[in-house]
């Protein structure tokens, strides 16, 4: 929300010379965050001029400009800038004329850009300044010719200065609302926190505009919700009041145009900039329909099915069911809260306006904005909850506008209304100290409540508190002792600082370990714990590759004969916990688990000896027989994938989990350690041939992913296909780069190819890739497997591996020939490597 000073002190007292950061400063007290500071950045001289004369004169570039002769001062003084009151200027503008009021940048100004003006040398005449236009002055964006300041009914003197005349001088804050404090998207709500946070005195903007009812039938207007939200209807108040008369060909005046401007919002014509005038005054958006382009009444209803309308934007939209529609015997004429309709909008032929101010359902107005794509300031404002209590005056504000500077009659307001009263917070005594730690006294408490425009009402224990109109936030106690702490001062909360705990923290392997669990969780897989307790078969089975002989920890006094080990591996503890869950009817499972294993060396006695004394510190050499008695117990990370890992919905068939899926843990995972892992083919007597990785980083081997062999899935009463991965994460963190670089994000665009290459049917789709990869060069972004295909076409003991590539530059874009040469590159590498050849 930017808020214009000049705007911000009609309403709230500012002391003079009240600087930005000042206002900024109180606000954030309070609760609100600041943003930044806007200006016009001009600077001055910068004064009303009158053109007394004129040549004009054809260059031979084919352009005709002006030679003008303007008076910038009055006849006998000097100018602003020093020099005569009579400049000569070059001018290439057409729309002006002998005797026009124009606006001139005299040497020294200096203009937004920023844009400083001198005397200079210029077809043929020295220009001793500029004549602006609304463009250049930051007013607006009309940029066809210059500013004549009779368009804006101005006719100021000569020499008068013209930042100043045209409200150029002021200056706005911009604060972050955030989205539960809807009622600081105003001039009202703002100037309110303003007198909250400093104490200055408020005056209610609301409270200035005189109200009248319609005195004769109003009209007709019917809120027809067949669908509301949440038990609540679409609109709950809705009010209209016709101006008749106006005319809409009047200029904006200067200083509403600034305002408008500083606040993020440009002028479109009088009537428009009228209604974006008020709702940044009151928060209540508004809209005016072109009263004579009605037909017939306005019926508030839920769009139906394939229903259309054409905003204002010249957009048809297809609306949806729950879209809250104005409509009236023609059907749609504005999106309720968001945005108005084409067919009634208001012109510069328009000379009779309705004028809308309603209430609607926040939850409506959001979902609408949202499908359509129509972020606008209404639907900012209403989808954040609109005070209900200010329809009528918003409607009466717009009016009394129009009629001062639009001419015409303005009719009363009628208004339907279904509000329900607020219920009573109750506050106990103490309770605001209790939660905030601050002793605060039970007056203290009133007083902040009854400040927020709060009406409070003493019960027994307590305060009963009915929150304001324009605070539909405060909905419970915890939000008024808010309020309490913000409005009594944020700095008498102590700062109380926990005491920390010995050491400095995770260390990497440990954060590096959390991390591992994110991601594997947020990926959709469920952490489990099993007991690192195994049998012979199984540490024979998954804790060797191979499948030759293991040593295994025996347990002097094992809580099961049939586990009496320690585990190898991680791996029979999640066939466990999945066996487990689908006899429970869990089919469809990701698990998997971080935890250690123990893998003494087959040979190696690790017996500890004796043990010393349980209140005896044990020396080095004790502390080192000790340790020499623990095997290597490195940190593993496991995972399974059985069953569908997409289930079977509408339009999608059933995705049965397999060696994808594992794989994609890895790469997750390599993610999460910043370990870059090597995919080869590999084997292990558990895993099915062909369908086993071996999982490198650095050439190292840390574990393996793939799906078991059917034999080993049924006996673990499993279905056929069960995919694992298991991995030495000590190893992967030992390996890993500590500090990964990040990538930069390439802002050029990409060139995109395929690359089909036949290859031998044994040769690694990786393998492949790797050497496309590496002989495309750093052009090459990204590289994709697409297609692996062997059949008709592809020579018998041949597979044809199609690659999609992405190439990028990170400094220019490329052409088409850059991105196949590197292809082609990378193609040539792939034959001497692997006998790759390109596919015709």
């Amino acid at each position: 929300m930017r808020v214009p000073l000049s705007w911000l002190a009609e309403y709230v007292e500012l002391v003079p010379g009240t600087t930005p950061e000042q206002v900024h400063a109180a606000l954030v007290e309070i609760g609100l965050e600041e943003e930044d500071v806007h200006t016009f950045d001009l600077v001055g001289p910068i004064v009303v001029g009158e053109v007394l004369e004129f040549v004009e004169e054809p260059q031979t570039n084919g352009k005709t400009i002006r030679w003008c002769q303007v008076r910038v001062a009055p006849e006998g003084e000097r100018a602003a800038d020093g020099g005569d009151a009579v400049h000569g200027i070059v001018c290439g503008a057409r729309n002006f004329f002998v005797g026009d009021k124009v606006v001139v940048t005299l040497p020294g100004a200096v203009l937004p850009g920023p844009f400083p003006i001198a005397a200079r040398k210029t077809y043929g005449h020295v220009s001793d300044g500029m004549i602006a236009s609304a463009r250049e002055l930051g007013l607006g964006e009309d940029h066809d010719g210059i500013l004549r300041l009779s368009t804006l009914g101005i006719d100021a003197p000569v020499g008068t200065d013209a930042i100043k005349l045209l409200g150029l001088d002021d200056t706005a804050v911009e604060l972050n609302v955030t989205p539960d404090r809807g009622y600081a998207f105003s001039i009202r709500g703002v100037a309110r926190e303003y007198a909250h946070a400093t104490g200055a005195a408020f005056r209610d903007p609301v409270a200035a505009v005189p109200v009248t009812d319609a005195a004769s039938a109003p009209f007709p207007v019917e809120i027809r919700d067949e669908a509301p939200v949440r038990d609540r209807a679409g609109a709950s108040v809705f009010t209209t009041q016709i101006v008749r008369g106006v005319d809409a060909t009047r200029p904006t005046p200067a200083w509403m145009i600034a305002r408008l401007k500083l606040a993020g919002i440009r002028s479109v014509s009088l009537l428009v900039d009228i209604t974006n005038y008020v709702m940044l005054e009151l928060g209540q958006p508004t809209h005016g329909y072109d009263l004579d382009k009605l037909r017939g009444g306005i019926v508030v209803r839920r769009a139906v099915e394939g229903e259309t309308i054409t905003t204002l934007d010249e957009k048809v939209r297809t609306l949806h069911v729950e879209d809250l529609l104005i409509a009236d015997d023609r059907g749609g004429i504005g999106i309720a809260g968001v945005m108005g309709g084409a067919d009634t909008e208001m012109s510069d032929a328009t000379t009779n306006v309705l004028i809308e101010a309603a209430n609607f359902d926040p939850v409506t107005i959001a979902r609408s904005a949202r499908r359509h794509k129509l972020p606008s300031e209404a639907s900012k404002r209403n989808e954040r909850g609109v005070d209900p209590a200010i329809a009528a005056a918003a409607s009466a504000r717009v009016a009394q506008l129009m009629v001062d500077l639009a001419g015409g009659v303005a009719e009363g307001v009628a208004e339907i209304r279904d509000v329900d009263e607020r219920d009573a917070i109750v506050l106990p005594h103490r309770y605001v100290s209790k939660v905030i730690g601050v002793d605060y006294s039970d007056a203290e408490v009133h007083d902040a409540l009854a400040e927020i425009g709060g009406t409070i009402t003493e019960v027994d224990g307590g305060l009963a508190v009915v929150p304001p109109s324009w605070r539909p936030d405060l909905t419970g106690r915890e939000e008024l002792v808010e309020e309490v702490a913000r409005l009594g001062g944020y700095e008498r909360i102590p700062s109380v600082l926990p005491v920390a705990p010995p050491g400095r923290g995770l260390t990497r392997s440990q954060r590096i370990r959390r991390r591992v669990a994110e991601v594997l969780a947020a990926g959709g897989a469920t952490e489990v714990l099993s007991f690192p307790f195994a049998n012979a078969d199984d540490n024979a089975r998954y804790g060797s590759a191979d499948g030759g002989p293991v040593a295994s920890v025996r347990l002097a006094n094992a809580l099961d004969a049939s586990n009496a080990l320690l585990r190898r591996s991680l791996l029979p503890g999640l066939l466990g916990a999945a066996k487990r869950n689908r006899s429970r009817g869990l089919v469809d499972l990701a698990l998997f688990e971080l935890g250690l294993v123990f893998l003494p060396e087959i040979g190696r006695d690790y017996g500890t000896g004796s043990l010393p004394a349980g209140g005896v510190l044990p020396d080095d050499a004790e502390l080192a027989v000790l340790n020499a008695g623990i095997p290597p117990q490195p940190r593993h990370v496991a995972a399974l994938f059985v069953g569908d890992a997409v289930t079977k919905q509408p339009g999608q068939s059933a995705v049965p989990a397999g060696i994808v899926d594992a794989l994609d843990a890895v790469r997750r995972i390599g993610l999460a350690t910043g370990a870059d892992f090597e995919i080869v083919q590999g084997s292990h007597h558990a895993m099915h041939p062909g369908r086993t990785a071996e999982l490198r980083v650095g050439g190292r081997a840390v574990g393996f992913a793939g799906e078991l062999l059917p034999s080993v899935a049924e006996a673990a009463d499993l279905p056929r296909v069960v995919a694992v991965l298991e991995l030495d994460l000590d190893a992967v963190v030992e390996l890993a780069d500590p500090q990964p670089e990040a990538r930069s994000i390439g802002t050029f665009p990409a060139a995109t190819q395929d690359l089909s290459l036949v290859v031998d049917a044994g040769a690694p789709a990786a393998a492949v890739a790797a050497a496309v990869r590496d002989g495309a060069g750093d052009l090459l972004e990204e590289l994709h497997l697409v297609d692996d295909y062997r059949g008709h076409g592809v020579p018998d003991g041949s597979k044809s591996l199609t690659f999609a590539l992405r190439f990028r530059a990170p400094d220019r874009t490329l052409t088409a020939a850059e991105a196949s040469e590197a292809k082609l590159a990378g193609a040539a590498l792939a034959g001497e490597r692997t006998g790759a050849a390109i596919r015709e």
